[in-house]
């Protein structure tokens, strides 16, 4: 392969692609690179006005991106979304599952109301999307690419977070083993485990109701954050978006049951 070849293996022209919580953060980073890329794009999100103004984003850069309310945790729903992806373009190539929720506290105080909550939508939303994505993938002679979101939180403990690190840790396993089950019919599974990156998730820590950012509070936030990670960098959305893309294209056709890293060196497994 030369080296225009190799470049052009990292495009996904005529790849039709689902991408959940591309409202905001990594989803709409993710579904922005992919529609770059060539990409026809649905852009699924429990806002659907934040879903449509991600699908726009996308049509003003003329390509080509769709709107899809959904919330992850209703089976229904996204066994529905898959399906008529497919009958409206045609195939379903591309599966990324990015929507997800953080609850936070020490572990012996989380009630269940919150552990549902999140296995609901970190865990359950995750292995619903690879179920129908898989099945109709695995009936394409071309196959196709499920991509779903752990975290550095898989491989490195942090206090409070037990239930989102529980949610994150599963999906690991639960690449692996669908990449197992599907690999025979074309069906590549792998994960992305992002580190500390600047969204909305993390920016509740020194982002006002109103919307305004306490300065202070997120130096206070960001500089340990900055000096922990070999790196001395904060991600951005883009950097994990950059990995999707990969896994999302032909540049990683070689590639399944694997997890991706892309976190400054904060856990280096």
């Amino acid at each position: 392969m030369g080296a225009e070849n190799v470049i052009e293996s990292f495009r996904v022209d005529g790849k039709v692609a689902v991408v959940t919580g591309a409202g905001s953060g990594i989803g709409r980073a993710s579904a922005l690179a992919l529609a770059g890329a060539g990409a026809t794009v649905v852009c699924a999100d429990i806002d659907g006005e934040r879903a449509a103004a991600t699908a726009s984003e996308i049509t003003a850069a003329v390509g080509n991106g769709s709107p899809a309310q959904l919330d992850v945790s209703i089976r229904a729903d996204v066994d529905a979304l898959a399906t008529n992806t497919q009958r409206e373009h045609g195939a379903l190539d591309v599966w990324c599952n990015i929507a997800g929720i953080m609850v936070e506290g020490p572990m012996i105080d989380t009630d269940e109301a919150d552990l549902d909550r999140i296995i609901g939508v970190n865990l359950k939303g995750v292995h619903f999307g690879c179920q129908a994505a898989a099945r109709i993938m695995a009936d394409q002679s071309t196959g196709g690419s499920i991509i779903n979101t752990s975290s550095a939180a898989a491989d490195a403990p942090s206090a409070n977070v037990s239930a989102y690190a529980l949610c994150k840790a599963a999906v690991v396993q639960m690449t692996k083993s669908l990449a197992f089950e599907v690999g025979r019919r074309h069906v590549r599974v792998n994960a992305v485990a992002p580190g500390f990156v600047l969204t909305s998730m993390t920016g509740r820590y020194f982002v006002r109701p109103d919307g305004t950012t306490d300065e202070e509070m997120r130096e206070a936030v960001l500089g340990p954050m900055r000096k922990h990670t070999p790196l001395r960098m904060i991600g951005e959305p883009e950097d994990i978006a950059g990995a999707v893309l990969y896994l999302a294209s032909d540049a990683s056709r070689f590639m399944t049951g694997q997890v991706l890293r892309p976190n400054g060196g904060v856990a280096m497994v």
